[in-house]
């Protein structure tokens, strides 16, 4: 397989280029895009800023094995990430999930087997009503008109932090939504709006789909990384004269007159008749454009920032943790890490961790010395599963927030009155432009699965206009 950085498209070079469709972006929603659109029989440029195809998913080769820096998992019912991972010959393994999870929370440490938390009677209690109550709410919010849902206007000016307290009064059960929350969105409960929060939840399926492994969103993993499903459809379309890939070519500026779009990047223009942004809102909203792009859409471009998320990956000489019965899960409202999973290998062969820093942390992070942060970590690990966790073989920090062309991850959140004052622009065509990218999937937003979904949705759109 080529490496991640072997890109499966010509070279950025100088010219323009007259086509049907100018795509910006090669992650899995443009590349999505791109494919769809030459099955329907587009010519295609799909312009991309970095040196490199798969957006938000990025795969590399630490300490012997394949291993995430970004997105990395598949659950049951993302059929088209499957059906792709199978007509691309990638194959997946289930995720490590085994033996004792290990809870720090209130300053207490315990441990526990199944699917909840070992939390006292009264809060458990409490927890299971309230997810109750949010599956019964999330199913009210359609996920493609959201401000149909009932209650959707004072839903929308509320924050998740203002709804979640309306329901939950034990601080034990508001700390683990509270975690799963942050690390879901990469944001804090007080910056979400409600009613953005329950479309999300309905869109996958509601929070524990989300949240867990077995049977959620967690279940898989990619033998060779997630980014294997990008450079595998980048390969594909390597050999097809009608598409041109370009890597280095940030996108400046969009022109659109009444015959077709001009996109102007770093080494050049292209010329199209329509083009598609398969890139996060916020990053949209950087390029000029030229007439400007409505009032409503630059509103939501302004308000849809990206969550903070630094993926910390710490690999060792043996699976000590397995050996002493732990999963590898933690869950932590003390920190820094909010969320561990097992991250090793397919094979076994390296033994390794994966920690998540969320939200207000993730973005205070990269102030901080990198020994200081280090051993941080350690710390975490070892209170979690033991003081061999102070003598990893290699220590990787992935800060999505210092990627220029991608802002943060793992999406792009909708604060209060996003959807009220920006009310159906998100996947409406502005002129000659459409959008893609997981914020505008209908189904498993925030995800691969809602990537591949926007592209064939944007790719029909232009299709029916050529």
């Amino acid at each position: 397989m080529a490496s991640p950085r072997e890109q499966g498209g010509a070279t950025a070079h100088a010219g323009a280029h007259d086509v049907d469709v100018v795509v910006v972006g090669a992650g899995l929603a443009g590349l999505r895009t791109a494919s769809a659109l030459r099955a329907g029989g587009a010519t295609v440029c799909v312009l991309e800023a970095r040196d490199r195809v798969g957006g938000r998913t990025w795969s590399e080769a630490i300490d012997g094995a394949m291993l995430d820096r970004g997105g990395q998992w598949m659950g049951p019912s993302q059929d088209r990430v499957a059906a792709l991972a199978q007509q691309l010959s990638v194959e997946t393994f289930p995720t490590f999930c085994d033996g004792r999870k290990v809870l720090e929370l209130g300053g207490r440490r315990s441990e526990y087997e199944r699917d909840i938390p070992s939390i006292n009677p009264l809060a458990l209690v409490q927890m299971q009503a309230a997810l109750t109550l949010l599956d019964r709410q999330r199913k009210k919010v359609p996920v493609d008109a959201p401000l149909d849902a009932p209650d959707a206007l004072r839903l929308d000016a509320m924050t998740v932090e203002t709804f979640r307290d309306r329901y939950v009064k034990l601080g034990s059960v508001a700390g683990l939504m509270d975690c799963a929350i942050r690390t879901i969105f990469g944001a804090e409960p007080g910056e979400l709006s409600a009613l953005y929060f329950l479309m999300y939840l309905n869109a996958g399926g509601g929070l524990l789909s989300l949240a867990e492994i077995r049977g959620g969103a967690q279940q898989e993993r990619f033998v060779d990384g997630a980014q294997a499903l990008s450079l595998g459809l980048a390969a594909r379309l390597r050999h097809d004269s009608a598409l041109d890939l370009r890597l280095r070519a940030p996108v400046h500026r969009i022109t659109q007159d009444r015959d077709g779009v001009t996109v102007t990047h770093a080494a050049g223009e292209v010329r199209g008749r329509y083009a598609v942004l398969a890139i996060a809102p916020s990053l949209a909203g950087r390029i000029e454009y030229e007439p400007a792009l409505s009032a409503a859409r630059d509103q939501l471009t302004r308000r849809m920032p990206m969550g903070a998320t630094v993926k910390v990956i710490v690999t060792y000489a043996r699976a000590f943790w397995r050996e002493r019965g732990f999963s590898g899960e933690a869950i932590s409202t003390r920190g820094p890490l909010t969320l561990v999973f097992d991250n090793t290998s397919h094979d076994g062969q390296t033994p390794c961790l994966l920690g998540f820093i969320v939200g207000r942390a993730a973005r205070r992070w990269s102030e901080r010395p990198e020994r200081e942060r280090r051993g941080d970590v350690l710390d975490a690990l070892d209170r979690c599963f033991g003081p061999d966790a102070r003598a990893p073989v290699a220590y990787v920090e992935q800060d999505w927030s210092t990627e220029p062309f991608s802002g943060g991850c793992p999406v792009g959140i909708m604060t209060p009155g996003t959807l009220s004052n920006a009310p159906d622009v998100l996947r409406s065509p502005q002129g000659r432009i459409h959008f893609a990218g997981t914020e505008t999937a209908t189904v498993w937003t925030g995800y691969m699965e809602g990537a591949l979904e926007s592209g064939e949705r944007a790719a029909a759109e232009v299709l029916t206009r050529l």
